[in-house]
């Protein structure tokens, strides 16, 4: 009894040594906003979030750098990485990608290196799924460049590069590569083409940081589409193109590096007579809905995906509550989507309905400059 009495003391005492059942801080996540630099804002700004309440702190200015217009993130959450479409302008390099290592704790990202975008406007870049290589689009051109991450996160110099060709009916007339994808296998990656109305296809050697051409290297689109940003389904077997011009959703069933169209469907209300550009698609984790940004609806349109057809069902379109919804991003937990508002210097945050998928704000919307991007980083204590 003695000694029982003894280990219950001990355990009580680390007990209040360790608060062991305190909130975990690594439920909380650093939440990169990207913005255009022409007029207010100076670079990449930050807010720490947490899911379990919803609440959002500023962090304010996290690197000062020209247009960093898309961010991406190695999942370790050590990297991260933006393009500059106008490149430092005093060192007079033209388009570049940026490199910074990470403060999971403060947020601050320190500049690691810089390279060659190797196009002009570098509009989209991704890390593939070991976070070996880092993959580049630029709207100019129409080029998609690769390069290695080292172990310190600083990137090479380019290991792949390819510019594409031709032309179809898009006023920008000729190749302008926006978004850029890798497989969840990790061997293929796909690139969409406004300006050629075209789904490129490239395999992928991670490894080496190369891309080589699939077999035939692209798949094209009704005339006037203007494929952008892209989704996969976490099967792989689906892919999700939003169409800028139409506007639209193309849905692709994926053989490897092959792709076969099975349905187009509208992003917009039927009823919407205005002009309108989608931005940005995403899809849950769990592949059950897929999102798209409305440029002109201002508005995010939720679909329900089809499980075994990989087919869309329109279910909804939630204002934004604010002008020009660019990029947009679900947060880690399914529970958050945060639509960065361009036009209206704003970013809202919506509650999303794990059931059904709608999408309901969940109150006054947060102050960044120019926003054009969102990007989640877990944090850490």
């Amino acid at each position: 009894m003695r000694r029982h009495l003894c280990l219950v003391t001990l355990a009580l005492l680390v007990l209040q040594a360790f608060p062991i059942f305190a909130a975990p801080s690594d439920g909380e996540y650093l939440v990169y906003f990207g913005t255009y630099t022409d007029k207010a804002a100076r670079g990449i700004y930050a807010y720490r979030f947490q899911p379990a309440t919803g609440k959002l702190t500023p962090l304010g200015l996290m690197a000062e750098t020209p247009n960093p217009a898309f961010l991406a993130a190695t999942a370790n959450g050590r990297y991260l990485y933006a393009v500059n479409w106008k490149g430092d302008e005093r060192e007079k390099r033209g388009d570049t990608v940026s490199a910074y290592a990470i403060d999971r704790k403060t947020g601050r990202l320190t500049f690691l290196n810089k390279v060659d975008s190797k196009g002009e406007m570098p509009t989209n870049l991704t890390v593939d799924q070991t976070g070996k290589t880092l993959l580049v689009v630029t709207y100019t051109g129409g080029n998609i460049t690769g390069y290695l991450i080292g172990p310190d996160g600083k990137l090479s110099e380019p290991t792949a590069f390819f510019k594409h060709t031709g032309k179809s009916v898009h006023p920008v007339n000729g190749p302008h590569s926006h978004g850029v994808i890798v497989s969840p296998d990790n061997r293929h990656a796909f690139v969409g083409e406004v300006g050629l109305d075209q789904v490129r296809s490239y395999s992928l050697d991670a490894a080496k940081g190369t891309l080589t051409p699939s077999d035939p290297p692209f798949v094209s689109v009704t005339p006037g589409t203007a494929p952008r940003h892209l989704a996969f389904h976490p099967s792989g077997k689906f892919l999700y193109v939003n169409d800028e011009s139409r506007p639209a959703v193309t849905v692709f069933q994926v053989d490897g590096g092959h792709l076969k169209e099975i349905q187009e469907v509208p992003a917009i209300p039927p009823d919407f007579t205005g002009r309108n550009a989608t931005a940005e698609i995403q899809i849950d984790q769990k592949g059950r809905f897929v999102y798209v940004s409305n440029r002109g609806h201002d508005s995010i349109a939720v679909f329900a995906v089809d499980q075994s057809k990989g087919t869309l069902t329109p279910i909804q379109h939630a204002l934004t509550q604010g002008k020009t919804p660019r990029n947009f991003s679900l947060d880690p937990t399914g529970n958050y989507l945060f639509a960065a508002n361009q036009g209206s210097d704003t970013v809202v945050q919506f509650k999303v309905d794990q059931n059904i998928g709608k999408l309901t704000p969940t109150g006054q919307p947060i102050e960044v400059p120019t926003p054009v991007c969102v990007l989640f980083v877990k944090a850490q204590e």
